[in-house]
């Protein structure tokens, strides 16, 4: 079963001391050392001055600055791009996000407002319902040549280097969970 943006969170709280050294009472007291005004800047020192991830520095931020992203709202952001005319692609998205944290505990899963991104050091795979009837699944495979449904990204989003469009969470099969997981491992 797919967890909550609230659950994930607590996933990476959890296990925040085992991969950065440090629990969250202590990062906090790094941030707030830090002197940064804003999340971005606290994110890139965090990142930049102590090695964190992505993922982890932007949770402590979130958490620094009482931002909303790191509550419930984040689960918000997913509710409104499933919402109205794009409702029915909701079982696409469950199912892609039960793929893609199963591929590793350090799986991160940022909400956006228009789509979700899956990073481990870096982005390896992003999820927009990009019309009424379809999800477009970004995946970064540089290197792996389009063919077939593996479709060059084009002008869908300049941070991946492959799309491919779901319509059904029957396309969600064997060969897409193979593209995944060189993705992931690559990131």
């Amino acid at each position: 079963m797919a967890k909550s943006p609230d659950e994930m969170a607590a996933t990476m709280v959890a296990n925040l001391k085992e991969k950065t050294g440090k629990t969250l009472p202590q990062w906090l007291k790094v941030a707030a050392s830090s002197g940064a005004s804003k999340h971005g800047e606290l994110v890139k020192h965090l990142k930049s001055d102590h090695g964190m991830t992505h993922g982890f520095a932007n949770l402590v931020a979130h958490e620094h600055f009482k931002s909303a992203a790191a509550s419930s709202d984040a689960g918000d952001l997913v509710e409104a791009q499933y919402s109205g005319k794009k409702a029915d692609l909701r079982p696409i998205y469950d199912k892609l996000l039960t793929l893609l944290t199963k591929l590793g505990a350090d799986v991160e899963v940022a909400p956006k407002k228009a789509y979700v991104s899956f990073r481990r050091s870096k982005q390896f795979a992003i999820v927009q319902p990009s019309t009424a009837t379809r999800v477009d699944l970004g995946i970064n495979l540089k290197g792996v040549p389009p063919s077939g449904r593996l479709e060059a990204s084009g002008s869908f989003n300049a941070m991946v280097s492959h799309r491919v469009r779901i319509e059904s969470a029957k396309d969600v099969d064997a060969e897409l969970k193979a593209w995944l997981t060189q993705a992931y491992r690559a990131s």
